[in-house]
């Protein structure tokens, strides 16, 4: 089977989604932290809510389908964040520290959690320390190394890696070199970690 990597920032409401759905699927799943702005910036794409906001009819399907996609996993948690669009830039470089650390499990499921199930405002560092200490995590130690020349290069790195790859936005994932973006071709990239 195939590793597949999924191409995250904790700003997307979709990655989120993905990652409540990645356990039920059986393929390895690799995370891989990308800055969703830097990403932008590279392609010229911008987020849904700017790109569709005059386009009739538009940001209301795009609702109805995330309503069909919670429901048909049972996603029972999520909710908007009322402070999104969040500024993401120190949880990504956190995410990538964590991986260093050996706690990106932990730290991926505890930003995930407090952005789109808790609605926190994960842009004030007090609040991404307060939420890391609940999870048991090292605060100090990943913002200290989230502040590393390393750090800093190597989400720059992902997210110049991720759009040589083809990537234009979160959640996005690589099987091998084929690309697939979006929450709802989970299915065909479990199809093709399988093949």
């Amino acid at each position: 089977m195939s590793e597949v990597k999924f191409l995250f920032d904790f700003g997307s409401p979709n990655a989120f989604l993905a990652h409540r759905v990645i356990p039920s699927i059986a393929a390895k799943f690799t995370y891989v932290p990308v800055l969703l702005g830097g990403l932008f910036k590279l392609t010229g794409n911008q987020s849904p809510m700017q790109a569709f906001a005059g386009i009739k009819n538009k940001p209301q399907y795009e609702r109805r389908e995330m309503e069909r996609f919670i429901a048909k996993h049972a996603i029972t948690d999520f909710r908007m964040n009322p402070f999104f669009p969040v500024n993401t830039l120190m949880i990504m470089r956190g995410a990538v520290a964590a991986e260093g650390l050996g706690v990106a499990a932990t730290y991926n499921a505890a930003v995930f959690d407090a952005m789109w199930a808790k609605g926190l405002d994960m842009g004030d560092m007090e609040v991404v320390a307060q939420v890391l200490g609940g999870a048991g995590l090292p605060v100090e130690g990943i913002f200290a190394a989230a502040q590393s020349d390393a750090v800093k290069a190597r989400l720059a790195g992902n997210t110049q890696a991720a759009f040589e790859a083809g990537a234009f936005g979160s959640p996005s994932f690589l099987v091998g070199d084929a690309l697939y973006f979006g929450k709802n071709t989970l299915r065909d990239v479990a199809e093709a970690a399988e093949a």
